[in-house]
């Protein structure tokens, strides 16, 4: 009997080796549920230099726009340092220089550096207006070349790179396949680069108070990174293959002690 124990016992060894508490892998485990809060953070620091931007001008007039779009303005792309979207073939974008400026069809250079979206998509329209360009702009302004790169206890390492300019730690976490069960949820570490200075900072992600953080929206470039907890790294002191070799050993001894079992019995009943 003891040796039939024998694989369900080392099974059930292996599955508490492998799982953890609930406490190390709830998220926001001290939030009231069906409550509601204000998010105190900002979810962009506006346009920043070598961002990609995706500018576009409607009006009812259509040809009125045809000069200020680099979809119809073909000899715009290449005066103006348009630059081709990897994702598509015929979508440019204007790239913001060192300085903070672009060069927009017909306005000229533009400083930008330090405006929102719809700060810029407003000193467009104007100045469309004013100049006496399009009676009746509507400008859209995108950030097309938003990355954040994701590294450490993930199910899926890399970059991410999101059409838009707004992205939290959570949804940015979703996108490589969360956590594994070693990541540590209460040290996730944001680098990120400001005014010349790389800041690191850190998010508990079982508190709500992650919601207050200024790193909970991710900006153009962050770096994430998820220390393994305790128990992967001591785990990492270990040969990788060391829970393979156990449970080989663990099948090893069961069949020839399985063997010898019936050795035995057979022995007794040919008396």
């Amino acid at each position: 009997m003891k040796t039939k124990l024998l694989l369900p016992a080392a099974a059930l060894l292996l599955m508490l080796t492998a799982c953890g508490p609930e406490r190390e892998i709830a998220y926001v485990k001290d939030a009231t549920r069906d409550s509601s809060m204000t998010l105190a953070g900002e979810f962009s620091k506006g346009i920043q230099a070598n961002d990609i931007l995706y500018i576009y001008v409607e009006s009812q007039t259509p040809l009125a726009t045809v000069s200020f779009n680099q979809e119809t303005n073909k000899s715009a792309v290449s005066a103006t340092g348009a630059v081709i979207n990897p994702g598509s073939s015929n979508v440019q974008g204007y790239l913001v220089n060192q300085d903070g400026y672009i060069t927009f069809p017909v306005l000229g250079k533009l400083k930008v550096l330090g405006l929102t979206h719809a700060e810029l998509a407003k000193q467009l329209e104007d100045r469309l207006v004013a100049e006496g360009h399009v009676t009746d702009p509507v400008v859209t302004v995108k950030l097309m070349n938003f990355r954040v790169c994701v590294l450490g206890d993930v199910a899926r390492p890399g970059q991410l790179v999101v059409q838009g300019e707004r992205l939290t730690i959570f949804e940015a976490l979703s996108m490589v396949g969360d956590l594994t069960i070693y990541g540590q949820r209460e040290n996730v570490t944001v680098i990120r680069e400001e005014n010349g200075q790389r800041v690191i900072g850190t998010l508990d992600l079982t508190k709500q108070d992650v919601f207050n953080s200024p790193y909970y929206y991710l900006h153009q470039n962050d770096v994430v990174y998820v220390e393994p907890n305790g128990r992967k790294k001591r785990n990492a002191d270990y040969d990788p293959m060391i829970m393979t070799y156990i449970s080989t050993g663990l099948s090893v001894l069961s069949t020839f002690a399985s063997m010898f079992y019936y050795y035995t019995l057979s022995k007794h009943y040919s008396k």
